[in-house]
């Protein structure tokens, strides 16, 4: 008996076949092209004079940047603005790492509250608490008032618009994000790592510098990194303590578009500011990724 051949199918289109991955990333993909891409986007056009309003007169220049590197009270401005978040981010570590360190090893029971305690401040405004310190050291605020009432002083002291006072006011505002990138690195240290030490005959402050604090580097060098970056963009401290004793591209920034309406040079200030952003998750992914691979 013959059989019949079954007719061959006929092809059909082939299906679009789409990774389930970029459905569900294509929103926040979305998001993020609107409202950050966009936003960057215009502000480099800007930048270079070029003008985002359709129909406006607009020539390509680098003029913004030029006036940016060769003025001198500007190329001031950016030295005071990486000093201001250099020394920040140093007293911060300083600070923060040994509240961290009680934190871990000494807190006990009281780990939880001191952890709220630390928390609490970032559940607040910035502008409120910044402008807390104005109400604390002021003329006739708390501070003074105590000092008078105590006869340590005949007449009050000024304390704010100062360099000091805006370093803290910066220092009180980032101290949470210092502590809190130190912790959980503390946390993975093995202690008996330390006991090791001990037993060889090295004392509690030998062991703490040649153990716990290289295998904490890579909590240091997030948190160090982390307050940089946010100083390195904050105006806050500057315009409500500083009183113009500290001046930062920031609050130049502000200024311009506020007061000046400058856009181009505004736009060419905030570029400048990313570059560094950007420069500094560089060098951490490549602190960390080189870290990694030494321990492996």
């Amino acid at each position: 008996m013959s059989t019949l051949a079954a007719p061959p199918r006929a092809n059909g289109r082939p299906r679009l076949w789409i990774s389930p991955y970029a459905v569900m990333c294509a929103p926040a993909l979305i998001v993020l092209a609107f409202f950050f891409g966009m936003p960057l986007y215009e502000n480099a056009m800007r930048s270079v004079g070029i003008s985002a309003i359709p129909g406006a007169h607009s020539a390509f220049t680098f003029d913004y940047y030029r006036k940016l590197f060769t003025d001198p009270y500007y190329v001031g401005v950016m030295i005071e603005t990486l000093k201001v978040s250099a020394l920040t981010t140093f007293w911060c570590l300083i600070v923060g790492y040994p509240v961290a360190y009680f934190m871990v090893r000494r807190a006990g029971r009281f780990a939880g509250p001191l952890m709220f305690v630390l928390i609490m401040p970032l559940l607040t405004s910035i502008i409120m608490r910044t402008f807390g310190w104005n109400v604390l050291l002021a003329r006739h605020g708390l501070l003074n008032e105590a000092l008078l009432a105590l006869d340590v002083i005949d007449t009050p002291l000024r304390m704010t618009q100062s360099p000091a006072i805006v370093y803290l006011g910066n220092v009180h505002v980032m101290i949470s994000f210092m502590v809190l990138s130190i912790i959980p690195v503390l946390r993975s240290v093995d202690r008996r790592l330390e006991e090791s030490a001990r037993v060889l005959g090295a004392g509690a402050w030998r062991a703490f510098f040649l153990v716990t604090l290289p295998l904490s580097v890579e909590g240091i060098i997030t948190g160090c990194l982390i307050v940089f970056m946010i100083i390195n963009g904050s105006f806050i401290g500057s315009l409500l303590l500083g009183g113009g004793t500290v001046v930062t591209l920031p609050l130049l920034i502000f200024q311009q578009f506020s007061q000046s309406q400058d856009m181009g040079l505004a736009s060419a200030m905030g570029n400048l500011l990313l570059i560094v952003v950007l420069v500094c998750l560089y060098a951490q992914g490549r602190i960390t990724g080189r870290r990694r691979q030494a321990h492996a």
